[in-house]
């Protein structure tokens, strides 16, 4: 049997046992996810060709992975590979004036209206967009507005970027687990979200001065996000100031920062800005292309008021 044959056929073995979703839910959040963690970021990051060809074979069971839009097709360490670059033009950006592109390569999860104050999490799971937020007086702002969820897997480009020309204003970073944020724990642990390590990054954007939210949110193996724009690695063992003030002006597609395995970036919107039409459950979707769209927006004074 060729190599790649086997491949396939361990990859389809291990597929089935893990699409069971108890075993699915088992395998990746009853074991102890901080420890875990902290340990595939120790391991990701050593520099030895063994431990770099056994970890990208194991990976490559397990994903999908394709490089060939990758700026460099050798890395020396598992992180490296995660937190790869693309190649100058391979994320096209939307230079639509009224449209706010995908800030990162995802499949998009739940998304719609904020409604009540609460965001939809899975079928059946709703969550208080105050408590992702860690600030009711922003949650607010985003009632009536539209939400979209974005998943990254493994395998994905794990960089994300500026949605439209704007202007970084703060980040409030959120301590917190890591639990797995696959559509499998998603349907079972209410709140999912509001629980996991976070940061809140509101962007203004210009020259309108709405008011984007984007929360990327960390998971098992992925507890680390890094901003380019701030000089902190936001992660497990961070002790700093949650609360950090920033004035960064970022063009429509410019890096923003990245995460050191794949996670999920939930963007929230005000009145005012909706959904593309073709923004869905399960679409994926890649960065630079069409995400949402700007109206006429409501001047109720709340993003003057933020």
């Amino acid at each position: 049997m060729q190599s790649n044959d086997i491949k396939m056929t361990a990859r389809s073995l291990i597929g089935r046992i893990v699409a069971q979703e108890d075993i699915n839910f088992l395998l990746t959040n009853r074991l102890p996810r901080r420890w875990l963690t902290q340990f595939i970021g120790w391991l990701s990051r050593i520099e030895h060709p063994w431990v770099y060809a056994a970890c990208m074979s194991l990976w490559r069971v397990f994903s999908d992975l394709d490089l060939r839009d990758a700026k460099q097709s050798r890395f020396k360490t598992l992180h490296e590979c995660f937190t790869r670059e693309l190649k100058d033009g391979a994320r096209p950006i939307e230079t639509d004036p009224e449209v706010v592109s995908s800030p990162c390569d995802a499949i998009v999860g739940a998304c719609g209206r904020v409604e009540a104050g609460s965001a939809l999490q899975a079928k059946g799971f709703a969550y208080p967009v105050a408590d992702l937020l860690g600030d009711a007086e922003l949650a607010h702002h985003y009632c009536g507005g539209a939400f979209a969820t974005l998943r990254l897997t493994s395998s994905m480009y794990h960089r994300f970027h500026a949605l439209y020309d704007c202007r970084v204003e703060q980040v409030n970073y959120i301590a917190g687990d890591t639990w797995n944020v696959n559509p499998i724990a998603l349907r079972r642990i209410e709140r999912l979200f509001c629980k996991n390590e976070r940061a809140v990054i509101r962007c203004r954007m210009l020259p309108t001065a709405a008011l984007i939210t984007l929360v990327p949110v960390a998971a098992i193996l992925v507890a680390s996000i890094r901003l380019k724009f701030i000089d902190v690695r936001l992660h497990l063992r961070y002790r700093g100031s949650n609360l950090i003030p920033c004035d960064a002006p970022l063009r429509k597609g410019e890096e923003m920062g990245w995460f050191e395995h794949g996670s999920t970036i939930i963007v929230l919107a005000p009145p005012g800005i909706s959904l593309c039409r073709e923004v869905f459950e399960g679409r994926r979707i890649r960065m630079g292309q069409a995400l949402m769209r700007l109206a006429e927006p409501a001047d109720d004074g709340r993003d003057r008021a933020l």
